[in-house]
């Protein structure tokens, strides 16, 4: 069945309050972090942000636009505020493809934040660059890359497939082999610079 409206969950509906809100919260826990300082429980009574929620949290340089740090999970296990705080601190100190961001940096950093809708089973020839991220498992092995990705690379549909099997430490026509899983999702993405 291909992907589509109706088979195709979305991401949760927020409110410019609600992404200014988690926006907000991203950057206080990073600073609270460095300070170490405890975060205060959520002061929010936004029902999207205390429902469940999965989320990606990017980090870019304002001065050379360089990516800086991403993590994020792909299923909703706990209030998104509360995801979004404890991601947007392993963007900044656990992404392994880059030393930890320093608090010096941290006013030098535009904070991005990817919501994400559930997974769905999608076939390669249903895939829409622009529209779907993509999550593909195999075995033991994992890889997932954001829907903007083949967008800002200039990336066909076979090239944003092979991507995301690399990304998990595959072969890069995995896609194709049986055994192999593919999900999309779809996201709802804004940074500070486009809240």
């Amino acid at each position: 069945m291909a992907a589509n409206e109706e088979t195709l969950g979305a991401p949760p509906v927020l409110t410019p309050a609600d992404r200014l809100t988690l926006l907000q919260v991203a950057r206080q826990s990073v600073a609270n972090y460095f300070a170490r300082v405890e975060d205060p429980p959520p002061d929010t009574d936004s029902p999207v942000l205390l429902a469940h929620g999965a989320c990606f949290v990017t980090l870019w340089s304002r001065t050379g636009g360089e990516l800086r740090g991403c993590r994020g999970e792909v299923t909703a296990h706990q209030p998104l505020i509360a995801a979004v705080t404890q991601i947007a601190i392993a963007a900044a100190t656990d992404d392994p493809r880059f030393v930890p961001v320093t608090p010096a940096e941290l006013l030098c950093l535009r904070f991005e934040i990817s919501v994400l809708s559930p997974m769905q089973p999608i076939r390669p020839q249903d895939v829409e660059l622009g529209r779907h991220g993509l999550f593909v498992v195999r075995g033991g092995q994992r890889g997932l890359l954001l829907p903007q990705v083949p967008v800002e690379h200039g990336m066909d549909r076979a090239e944003f497939l092979r991507a995301v099997c690399w990304k998990a430490g595959l072969p890069a026509d995995a896609w194709q082999q049986a055994g192999t899983r593919l999900f999309s999702f779809t996201t709802d993405t804004w940074d500070e610079d486009n809240p």
